[in-house]
This record gives structure tokens, sequence and C-alpha cells, in this order.
């Protein structure tokens, strides 16, 4: 499969793994796929993520899912912000702000993929990458 935007597969295979209840998910790795992976993984959306080494290809990242005791979901809504046709780009101070802080928008900076509080911190900004609720 020829994809020329390997962020909105890995959210598109997360959304449709969440919405059918699995367990695991698996997606294609890349950099900037294992830093969204980082980001989920240290904000509580996701329980792990395991690279699976492939030696003829680029190999995948075995994502797990995460669920409340009771089955909720804990990704609500996932998605894209910056496509390929329309990057969108923000300063520090023009950060958006998901549910009143209560979700995360995933941005690339000059420092590395981070979520939008750590990128606050750090006083960076740079790509908005995804949303997650």
């Amino acid at each position: 499969m020829n994809n020329q935007d390997p962020i909105a597969d890995m959210l598109t295979r997360i959304r449709n793994a969440n919405r059918v209840g699995r367990l695991f998910v698996q997606i294609p790795k890349s950099k900037i796929c294992t830093g969204i992976a980082q980001v989920l993984k240290d904000e509580g959306y996701i329980a792990e993520f395991d690279p699976i080494d492939d030696p003829n290809k680029q190999g995948q990242l075995r994502i797990k899912l995460k669920y409340a005791l009771n089955g909720d979901k804990v990704i609500h809504l996932i998605e894209r912000a910056s496509k390929p046709g329309r990057r969108l780009y923000k300063g520090v101070g023009e950060l958006p702000r998901v549910l009143n802080g209560m979700g995360i928008v995933v941005i690339s900076t000059s420092k590395g993929v981070m979520s939008d509080r750590k990128a606050r911190e750090a006083n960076v900004g740079g790509e908005l990458l995804c949303t997650v609720s």
C-alpha cells in the first residue's frame, strides 16, 4: 500500500480498532508515528507500544489500546489537524486547548514530538499533528 500520509493512516487504524474494541493495533513504524505513540502513552491514552522488527521491511509498531475498567473507551476522538495539503503551524501562544485541557494536541516541534502542555512548558510552537480527547 502506497501511503502518502503515515500519520493519517496511524490515526485511522487506532480509531477503527478502538471503535470495535480491539486490544492491539499494528501500524507501520516510522519516527513520527513512534513519537506520536510515545505522547499518547505519556498522556495516558494508550497502555503501551512495542516496535516489532521486520528483517526486510521498515517494521511495525504494536500499540496496546486502553479501556476503562467498565469497558469505556479512553480515546473518544482522535483527528488529524495538519494535513499534507494544508499544514497548520502555531506559535506557543496560539496553541489550542482541547476540551479546556481535558484533551491534548500532539505537536511536532524543533525539540521533538510532544503534547501541547509540554510544548507550553518548553516554550516552543510547531506543527499541529493531531488532537486527542
